[in-house]
């Protein structure tokens, strides 16, 4: 298999589980060493790391909860000194809102919890691991553009009725319309895009009545869920060379969304 980003330094967050593991895993197989992310999990994210040791790669784990924006500027320090710099960093962390304890909140601590993780924490890290990325560049210059890759939603564009469809909408529009500021702001230096799963079967997914397992086939052009794997090899070609070109770009993945869905309420 091609490894085609040897050398390079890679950071994942929320890699602990889900399509960031997925991210993690697959950026480890085209040669990155990848720091691995996770709130408060370390055996989750060991395993992770470990996984990758395995099979020949590097890794490390560093926590932060990003819910608490005391811990981003460390958890970038951390992540620049581990190999003397970072090439690619992927903010995949979101807090989860529709499994567990956190299912049973308000709309308001919902989205209050939405905000301060997938927004606001993705803002911030992006905004300083850019500053340290184009400040490299600019002092050697002639290399390649190094990369940042934020989490959006495919139907953040087109809109889902419910309250589930009216919190990510707006707190996925937000990163969206952010990344294509920050890659104005970062160009030539720094390439920046952003990724739109749709229907991905993650843990929740899993756990979906056969209403939602419908659903989320008939969503699509290509009639399934898609899988962590999907995401994680459109981040790989991102974050390579091939993708050199690319830059302020939402990319959807989600098998070809239907224009007109079937119309349904998410509550």
């Amino acid at each position: 298999m091609s490894r085609e980003l040897d050398g390079k330094t890679a950071v994942v967050t929320g890699s602990s589980s889900g399509i960031g593991r997925a991210i993690a895993l697959e950026l480890a197989a085209a040669g990155a060493a990848v720091v691995i992310h996770g709130r408060k999990r370390t055996d989750a994210a060991e395993q992770v790391a470990e996984q990758i040791k395995a099979q020949g790669g590097q890794s490390t784990v560093i926590l932060a909860d990003l819910a608490d924006p005391t811990t981003h500027h460390a958890l970038v320090d951390q992540a620049w000194n581990w190999r003397d710099g970072v090439q690619l960093w992927i903010n995949n962390a979101g807090a989860d809102v529709l499994t567990g304890q956190v299912a049973g909140w308000s709309f308001s601590q919902k989205l209050e919890l939405l905000w301060h993780v997938d927004v606001h924490a993705a803002i911030q890290l992006a905004r300083s691991i850019g500053q340290r990325m184009t400040a490299r560049q600019e002092a050697k210059p002639g290399g390649e553009p190094d990369v940042i890759l934020n989490m959006g939603w495919d139907q953040a564009e087109f809109g889902m009725a419910g309250d589930s469809g009216e919190m990510f909408a707006a707190i996925k529009g937000a990163v969206m319309a952010f990344s294509r500021s920050l890659a104005r702001s970062l160009a030539p230096h720094v390439r920046v895009n952003c990724l739109a799963p749709g229907w991905i079967r993650t843990a929740w997914g899993h756990e979906a009545s056969e209403y939602w397992q419908r659903r989320a086939a008939s969503e699509s052009l290509l009639q399934r869920w898609g899988t962590p794997e999907d995401v994680a090899r459109t981040a790989r070609f991102l974050a390579s060379p091939a993708a050199s070109f690319i830059t302020g770009q939402t990319i959807p993945i989600n098998g070809g969304l239907r224009t007109t869905p079937p119309n349904a309420d998410v509550r």
